[in-house]
């Protein structure tokens, strides 16, 4: 097991931290909460660990490219407040009270709460090599236009997640036609036939198509394949915790 390890720099001064969580308010609004049956989208919700806002804060910006043109307005919150107009251009930056440490070759990736669009401002990706940077970083966003936005006490403002040095070095990208891999090309044939059949039945209400409301070919396909994950005897395997 490697460690992340998130350094105190003052005593009392910190920002909660937690694993990232599968729920997303947009996602609890809708029919069922449907969103919720892509796994794809469910894992990447809980990857990594979430920083989470320590006040109520107001942000406003007038649309001009000064730090002045960014306006920070603590609404609720006890201690100092992260949040602050620093580079202009729209941005707003929260200070992280931490000094992260990574394992050796393994950087930190910095970006906004997956999954979470928030209207207005989006969160900035950055990449810090935290396996021997002495220095703190921010969380930045940037607005999209010239509005006003909140982020509430307990919102998460910032998502981190380690990732290897050099990794995709190690990849070259290739595109070839599908049929040089004739299994790929079947398995992809009889799902694509599947997929056709069941959206007809549901457009056709056929009855047993709408009982079992949807596919779940790629969740039943992840489950079997962990299920083929080797156990060696007094060691086992461990499985990615995200998936």
């Amino acid at each position: 097991m490697h460690k992340l390890i998130a350094y105190e720099i003052h005593k009392n001064t910190r920002a909660p931290i937690r694993p990232a969580r599968r729920e997303r308010g947009w996602i609890d609004t809708l029919d069922k909460k449907f969103a919720y049956r892509c796994l794809p989208l469910a894992v990447a919700n809980q990857f990594g660990w979430e920083i989470m806002s320590t006040h109520h804060v107001r942000v406003s910006w007038d649309g001009s490219s000064y730090p002045d043109g960014v306006r920070v307005e603590n609404l609720y919150g006890d201690g100092p407040l992260y949040c602050q107009s620093h580079f202009g251009a729209g941005v707003v930056s929260f200070l992280i009270p931490f000094l992260f440490r990574t394992p050796p070759d393994w950087n930190l990736f910095i970006r906004g709460p997956t999954n979470s669009p928030k209207d207005g401002i989006i969160g900035l990706d950055a990449v810090v090599e935290t396996d021997w940077a002495h220095a703190t970083f921010t969380m930045n966003w940037r607005f999209t236009r010239a509005c006003t936005v909140e982020f509430l006490v307990g919102e998460p403002i910032c998502l981190i997640f380690p990732v290897q040095r050099g990794l995709l070095d190690r990849f070259e990208a290739e595109i070839l036609p599908l049929e040089s891999e004739p299994d790929l090309q079947q398995k992809y044939r009889d799902w694509s036939a599947s997929r056709d059949r069941f959206i007809t039945g549901l457009n056709q209400s056929d009855p047993t198509i709408v009982k079992e409301g949807w596919q779940k070919d790629y969740m039943l396909a992840a489950h079997e394949k962990k299920l083929q994950i080797p156990i060696v005897k007094d060691q086992p395997v461990n499985a990615d915790k995200s998936t």
